[in-house]
């Protein structure tokens, strides 16, 4: 065999040793999992789950009708008596003074008290029935229509579905739609919003990679 070929040969086996080290060396590493692991993100807190109840804040006396609840406190009946007018007591600052019995509810309907009068709602002649601002009755489970006859924007806000909670089917044709009342969510007596704690922000699982202003330019 000449000189020439064996140092050709000599070359072969020095390359497919180098190739066969290296395959047993990715083997190795494979094998002992030396490369591949990502940075461990942080884990992802809990939210409250008061963040994520879909129940409003409130049952409205329709809800509660309707859903066989005990709406035996929503008979005004059981103490007053029928067909005698009620007569109201005011202190002398002008706030309504409330039966023992009504000492749950807090007046704070509207801006400087001037809304804290029972009849300015309910019927004083039947107390079974709500009364708008024009003196048409108005059914407990009815009373959006009492509500709009102050709030007259918001009202028409709400029957297009832009305020308040609306559920269910937007297309009509494929199911009903549930379409929360205003007692859902505001206190007839004082419908005002307490301040609460904002929901956390999103998280990011991603972190935003940091841009040099150079780059930016």
């Amino acid at each position: 065999m000449s000189q020439s070929a064996m140092n050709g040969g000599f070359k072969k086996s020095l390359v497919l040793g180098g190739v066969t080290v290296s395959f047993l060396a990715l083997a190795a590493g494979f094998f002992l999992d030396l490369w591949g692991h990502p940075t461990q993100s942080p884990l992802i807190p809990l939210v409250a789950t008061n963040f994520i109840n879909t129940a409003t804040v409130r049952v409205s006396a329709g809800e509660l009708i309707a859903s066989g609840g005990d709406a035996s406190g929503l008979d005004c009946y059981a103490c007053h008596e029928k067909n005698k007018p009620l007569k109201l007591t005011f202190d002398a600052e002008s706030n309504v003074i409330l039966a023992k019995e009504h000492d749950d509810i807090v007046m704070g309907h509207g801006r400087h008290k001037r809304n804290n009068n029972c009849f300015n709602c309910h019927d004083d002649t039947n107390l079974e029935f709500l009364q708008t601002r024009d003196g048409h009755q108005v059914k407990l489970v009815d009373s959006p229509a009492l509500c709009g006859s102050c709030h007259g924007p918001t009202y028409r806000d709400w029957e297009a579905g832009v305020h308040g909670r609306t559920s269910g089917y937007w297309k009509r044709d494929l199911g009903p739609i549930d379409r929360k009342v205003c007692t859902s969510c505001h206190d007839p007596h004082s419908p005002a919003f307490p301040g609460r704690e904002p929901a956390p922000g999103p998280h990011l699982l991603h972190p935003i990679a940091k841009v040099s202003k150079e780059r930016i330019r």
